[in-house]
């Protein structure tokens, strides 16, 4: 080893070591300030370089410039009181995995890249199928997120479908294809949407299927389907929690020839629950669905996870040759998804899953559903409006008015105890809260809801907080 190799390694670990001291100070520290960033902190965002410099700054420097202007400016969203976006937070064991991976720096396009990486991929992507309810025989891959599991799943099932109608998707590509239809719920998430535009597929291909009041299609009004209809479902709506009718739904589609793809960012890790599971029940029935690691599972971002029933019609649609590849692995991650190189979610997976087993995955996900329960008491007993039945991990909640509202969301937002991000519920203006960071306690539920309640009192509108605790859930 030369001297300059073995000295920019010395300096490489001094320096791995010194991130890693900040990033467990960040860490402890990440209870004790506000969820949202102070506004000194974000003025002093100005003060990291715009303009590139001509000569090299020391890496030293580059990492505390990260560390005191960046670090104070972030949002607190692993911290236990950030319930926008449904965020997930960072399982302990996947954090440190992240830095290890990180140090190791793979690429898990080939097995020959990494036999670690392509072995941990295979377990972890296992161990996901069992965890979720879902055959073994089907296929699941890791990507970065639930929209490009989506897009994913749909470029997958479009030309299953074009196949099936004896059309040479390879040779003739979309042009003069046989038209296919999409019949989607009216609530399917905007991502789907995107995915299907990034696919080729127009709005006026699609049909919208009717929901109900808490966001679940309606099986006595959904729309005809034939052997060229994509169907598009979800688990878990991103407002009510609530699920789609697979058992019912599934099973019609599929006598008509027709395939059912499942959006499940979220909602389809009910299934790893015994106590949640029937909210989802025959969403195993699907041809494909979509999910999210750094959800509900806790993992780092980014990490989304393509799921699709016949591994040969993932294969063929993402499937590549090229004459210096070798063709003889079983299972190859960048046959599986739109990506080549790419990083090695699969460990961050393993070491949740690895860490947890399943009476832990488990305990998690019915962890959350008590938190997002208890919130849900704690808003309606002090008068506040609850949209929609509590579900999974979400509650959808009304104060009074849309400029009600729209005020206590400011209020609570500026307030920074918690974070909680709005929506609009069938034309009425709510608060939507979501609770997936696993680090979040029945302490902070009570000092969130607290802090919510606080804020809308200020307006003069709101009854007295009752302290009932119904669904308490450390």
């Amino acid at each position: 080893m030369s001297l300059h190799s073995h000295g920019v390694g010395q300096q490489k670990s001094s320096l791995v070591l010194e991130a890693a001291q900040r990033a467990a100070a960040y860490i402890e520290s990440s209870r004790e300030r506000g969820v949202f960033p102070t506004e000194e902190a974000l003025a002093d965002l100005k003060s990291f370089p715009r303009e590139l410099r001509d000569g090299p700054v020391p890496a030293g420097e580059v990492l505390a410039m990260l560390d005191e202007l960046g670090s104070p400016a972030t949002v607190a969203a692993t911290g236990g009181r950030y319930f926008g976006f449904v965020n997930g937070g960072t399982d302990p064991a996947a954090a440190a995995a992240a830095v290890l991976a990180g140090a190791w720096d793979q690429n898990a396009a080939l097995p020959v890249m990494s036999p670690t990486a392509a072995l941990l991929d295979e377990i972890a992507a296992r161990w996901c199928l069992q965890l979720l309810g879902l055959p073994e025989t089907v296929v699941a891959a890791f990507c970065s997120g639930a929209t490009i599991a989506n897009l994913t799943c749909i470029v997958a099932a479009r030309d299953a479908l074009l196949r099936r109608a004896g059309w040479d998707l390879d040779r003739y590509g979309l042009a003069g294809s046989p038209p296919l239809r999409v019949v989607a719920s009216e609530e399917i998430h905007a991502s789907v949407s995107k995915a299907l535009r990034a696919a080729g597929i127009g709005t006026a291909q699609v049909a919208s299927a009717p929901t109900d009041d808490r966001g679940r299609v309606l099986v006595e009004r959904f729309p005809p389907v034939d052997d060229l209809t994509l169907v598009l479902l979800q688990a878990g709506n991103v407002n009510t929690g609530h699920s789609d009718p697979f058992g019912a739904l599934i099973p019609m589609v599929h006598s008509k020839g027709g395939w059912v793809h499942v959006d499940g960012a979220f909602g389809l890790w009910a299934g790893a629950s015994p106590s949640q599971r029937h909210l989802v029940e025959g969403v195993d029935l699907a041809d494909s669905w979509a999910s999210d690691g750094h959800k509900w599972l806790n993992t780092p971002y980014d990490c989304g996870i393509v799921i699709c029933r016949d591994p040969e019609n993932l294969r063929r649609t993402m499937a590549f040759q090229a004459a210096y590849l070798d063709g003889d692995a079983r299972r190859v991650a960048s046959e599986l998804g739109l990506q080549m190189s790419q990083r090695a979610r699969g460990v961050e997976v393993w070491a949740v899953l690895a860490s947890r087993g399943r009476a832990g995955v488990a305990e998690m996900i019915d962890r959350s559903c008590g938190h997002a329960a208890r919130m849900a008491d704690m808003l309606e007993a002090a008068g506040a409006q609850i949209l929609a039945p509590q579900a999974l991990n979400q509650v959808l909640v009304r104060f009074d008015d849309d400029e009600t509202t729209d005020a206590v969301l400011a209020a609570v937002q500026e307030d920074r105890t918690c974070w909680a991000g709005g929506t609009v519920w069938r034309g009425r203006r709510a608060m939507r809260i979501s609770v997936c960071d696993d680090s979040t306690t029945a302490d902070d539920i009570t000092a969130a809801a607290q802090a919510i309640i606080r804020c809308w009192k200020r307006r003069g509108d709101a009854p007295a907080l009752s302290t009932r605790s119904d669904h308490a859930h450390e």
